[in-house]
Order: C-alpha cells, then structure tokens, then sequence
C-alpha cells in the first residue's frame, strides 16, 4: 500500500510539473530592469509588471504566443485600482538599445475577460499601433 501512495505521489507530482510546463511563460528578454523612451523605469516579473515609482500590476495571465499580458492593477495604485489590464508587446529588432515595445492597450476593465477580449494594439504598426500613439519601447537597464 505504501508504494502505490508513493507511486500516485510520483504521478501526481509529474502531472504538476508537466501542467506548470504548460503554463505561458515570456519568451525572449521581457524581465528584468527597463527604462522606456520617455525615460520612465520597469521591473517586470513572472508575476507582476511594475512601472516605478508605484504603479503596479499583478499578472494574471502571460500570453506569449499572442504577446499580451492580462493583469489586475494593484489596490494601490493611483488610478484604477483593482481593474484590469491588457498590455500587448512586441519584439523590435533593430531598434538598439530598444529591444521591445508594450501598449496598454486597456487599462481601465472592469474585469480580466472584458480586458482579454479587448482587440489587440496593432503589433504591425509599432509607431501608431497603440490607440494611434507608438508602443513605450523598452532598452534593458545595467
């Protein structure tokens, strides 16, 4: 009886880590440190997108196929405490030192699905794709 537990333990523990595996992690070098091209300075988590000096939003869900982040803005915040957030992003190559842009594409849902239905920013169009403004690029802080 012993062993079938440890072996169910074993499974199970496998099934877990398979499932985390599953999970939508970023691709490329999207944490870290960051400044934007406004000078405004980024640390950015698995779990959490913090533009300094005190806004903060919690990930909820990181989409790297789609490249959009879907998160619940910080009880904190200034401004739209406790809505949600989708902020789409896109890789820049040959944009030295910028190496990526973002978009808060909404800010302001009143839930996580109202923010994930919203139309993506247009990733094609990098210089007005974001409600007709450029997409914040974003070069990694030493």
């Amino acid at each position: 009886m012993k062993k079938l537990f440890s072996f169910i333990g074993l499974i199970l523990l496998i099934g877990c880590s398979h499932s985390s595996k599953l999970t939508s992690q970023p691709k490329g070098n999207f944490l870290g440190a960051f400044e934007d091209d406004y000078g405004i300075e980024y640390k950015i988590t698995t779990t959490q997108f913090i533009q300094e000096p005190r806004i903060t939003y919690n990930i909820i869900e990181w989409n790297s196929k789609e490249q959009y982040i879907i998160t619940q803005n910080a009880a904190d915040n200034p401004s739209e405490a406790n809505l949600f957030t989708r902020i789409d992003y896109v890789e820049l190559p040959g944009m030295e030192p910028f190496t990526w842009g973002f978009c808060y594409t909404i800010y302001n849902a009143a839930s996580a699905k109202i923010a994930k239905a919203t139309a993506a920013a247009d990733k094609n169009n990098p210089k007005k794709g974001c409600g007709g403004y450029p997409f914040s690029r974003m070069k990694k802080m030493d």
